[in-house]
């Protein structure tokens, strides 16, 4: 297909890609295996003999080294260019590949860098504010890979650098599960690829752009609590939410949705150095947020010494990282990937769970991969769970059923949290993420059944349901869920909130029959529940593209009660050059998509 100008709205196919297994780790690095429970005494011998008590497992230790796939440099380091490219060569276009890599920069200043990240890769800084690293050059992500289509770089990350780019402008061209956290360019942003191919992103959240941000292609983008010089374009769905400097709301045309506040965040756990003791920085919670958290001087939060956390290794047994979490330790993952027989427990208010290098959860056997117990604080962080082929029936769960405790006060955050099912092989999951506890947030998730790879088909990797939220006064900010054979989301909470939301039907609807919900033709990708009284949203859109069958008809892409305090603002609907098409946007009221032109349907207002 050829090429979009930049003005135009863009279709994006994507095409089936299977990516090699990534090699060997490139740098070596202090190892130690992981600490277990110690085996039980035998008993003693003789029938007289008294048996000892059972000997409890040996306390874990906290801290420890990052491992092989963490890759430290300082301003003196040599060949930092010549090492993150060897990085990048082997990740580029590792789409399903098992390399897995965390790039980090000690505070101080790095001149003439060009930090290209491919598949798995995230480059931070180590300072506790972002202009503690200054990067005199590029934090690059492109489509050479790809014929310059941008519509699948996912999974990699920037965060916490000062960049002042080469020629004055960074370029970030990128799809979903790619943020762009805590980052200060002096200069300009471009977030389409050389040439100005399709491009389907993103999210930048706590981020301060000097100057311009062009989106070119982009057929969408979020952009949070951060301040921009200015915004260039619009395709379909702008979405800003306390940004100094956004475009003033306008919606369909330009396609801007603007909010001046956040009504609730905080922002993502991050690594630093405090003298050379590595610390995890969490800060604070804020209520009508806007702006950046770091421009005056030290963020608000508190913070943790390393000692405090189990340091995960690939490799490591279920049970150890449980044994960890109930001594009381929080856990970082290093990267790589993690299998499961058994899920992952956090049961203690305010655990941090924090993931480097996209570090990676397969839950073996149908077990669910994480279980957050009904308390206060939880963190969850920047990591990858990925569907096992034994069909889960939830993956992660963020609170028991029926959890009912008030944690406005101190919420639990879901950030960066990435979920798959199939793609890099056969996976199966009835119910993606369920979120059960009062005033959870989630703050950028990709909840994506997989449309290309190893493993893909309408029931190879079945998984009915993305996103469950029963908890009440849940708030979403960057909300990406795409491809269920279902509902994609589903808000049976009262006083829900969502800011941005994107999503595309599932491809892979062999006919209409498959896709019958009762007498309505398809199920909706976000339906709120018929007894919520209370819930709003801010500049949704869904996307159809039924390229096995194109005649299928999707009745709506929302489907919410018809009452007062069920809000919604700046909704679209598209139908991919025509293949399948929405009858309506939200329950009967919209126009139809129609013809080949991709065209978004919009209501601007609900009800």
């Amino acid at each position: 297909m050829p090429q979009t100008a930049p003005d135009s709205p863009s279709v994006r196919r994507r095409a089936v890609l299977a990516a090699a297994a990534a090699a060997a780790p490139l740098v070596a690095g202090l190892s130690a295996s992981p600490a277990g429970a110690a085996p039980a005494p035998a008993p003693p011998a003789g029938p007289d003999a008294r048996r000892p008590s059972p000997r409890r497992p040996r306390a874990l230790p906290g801290g420890g080294d990052l491992g092989p796939n963490v890759l430290v440099f300082d301003p003196s380091t040599p060949d930092i260019q010549a090492r993150v490219d060897a990085v990048f060569r082997e990740q580029e276009s590792a789409q399903f590949g098992a390399g897995r890599y965390a790039l980090l920069f000690k505070p101080g200043a790095y001149h003439g860098l060009n930090v290209q990240l491919g598949f798995y890769t995230s480059v931070a800084g180590l300072g506790l504010s972002p202009d503690d690293t200054t990067i005199n050059g590029d934090v690059t992500v492109d489509a050479g890979w790809f014929n310059g289509n941008a519509t699948q770089n996912f999974w990699r990350s920037a965060e916490n650098l000062a960049l002042v780019p080469a020629n004055g402008t960074n370029r970030w061209a990128v799809a979903q599960a790619a943020p762009f956290r805590r980052m200060h360019v002096r200069g300009g942003l471009d977030l389409a690829p050389s040439g100005y191919g399709w491009a389907s992103g993103g999210y930048i959240a706590d981020s301060r752009i000097d100057g311009q941000v062009g989106p070119y292609s982009q057929q969408q983008w979020y952009t949070r609590d951060s301040a921009i010089g200015s915004w260039l374009n619009g395709v379909w769905n702008m979405v800003f939410s306390g940004v100094e400097g956004a475009p003033a709301q306008s919606f369909p045309d330009p396609p801007y949705t603007t909010l001046a506040t956040t009504p609730v965040s905080r922002e993502k756990p991050f690594l630093y150095l405090s003298g050379g003791e590595y610390r995890v920085f969490l800060p604070e919670k804020r209520t009508d947020a806007r702006g950046v958290t770091w421009g005056n001087g030290t963020p608000r939060g508190t913070s943790l010494p390393l000692s405090r956390f189990y340091v995960a290794r690939p490799g490591v047994a279920a049970a150890t990282l449980n044994q960890a979490l109930a001594q009381g330790l929080h856990l970082l993952l290093t990267p790589g990937i993690y299998h499961l027989d058994r899920p992952l427990r956090v049961d203690r208010a305010n655990t941090v769970v924090l993931g480097l290098g996209y570090a990676t959860l397969i839950p073996d056997n149908g077990v669910t991969a994480l279980k957050v117990a009904d308390v206060d604080g939880v963190r969850l962080a920047g990591f990858l769970v990925d569907a096992g082929p034994v069909n889960s029936a939830t993956l992660v769960e963020v609170g028991p059923r029926g959890a009912w405790r008030d944690h406005s006060a101190n919420p639990t955050t879901v950030q960066d949290v990435f979920i798959r099912i199939g793609g890099a092989g056969p996976g199966k999951a009835t119910t993606s993420l369920v979120v059960n506890n009062r005033q959870t947030i989630v703050d950028h998730t990709w909840v994506w059944r997989a449309d290309h790879g190893d493993g893909v088909g309408w029931e190879t990797n079945r998984a009915d349901y993305g996103v469950v939220v029963n908890g009440h006064d849940v708030l979403a900010t960057g909300l990406f869920v795409e491809h269920f054979n279902k509902y994609d989301v589903q808000w049976y909470g009262q006083r829900g909130r969502t800011i941005f939301f994107q999503n595309e039907k599932a491809y892979d609807a062999p006919n209409q029959a498959a896709v019958q919900n009762g007498a309505i033709r398809g199920y909706a990708a976000y339906k709120v529940g018929d007894n919520v009284t209370a819930h709003e949203g801010w500049g949704l859109g869904s996307y159809c593209y039924y390229n096995v069958d194109p005649t299928i008809v999707q009745h709506h892409g929302f489907a919410a009660p018809n009452t007062p305090g069920v809000r919604f603002h700046d909704l679209l609907v598209v139908s991919l050059g025509g293949n399948g098409q929405y009858a309506h946007v939200i329950n009967d009221i919209g126009a139809p998509t129609s013809g080949t032109s991709t065209i978004p349907s919009t209501v601007v207002a609900y009800p």
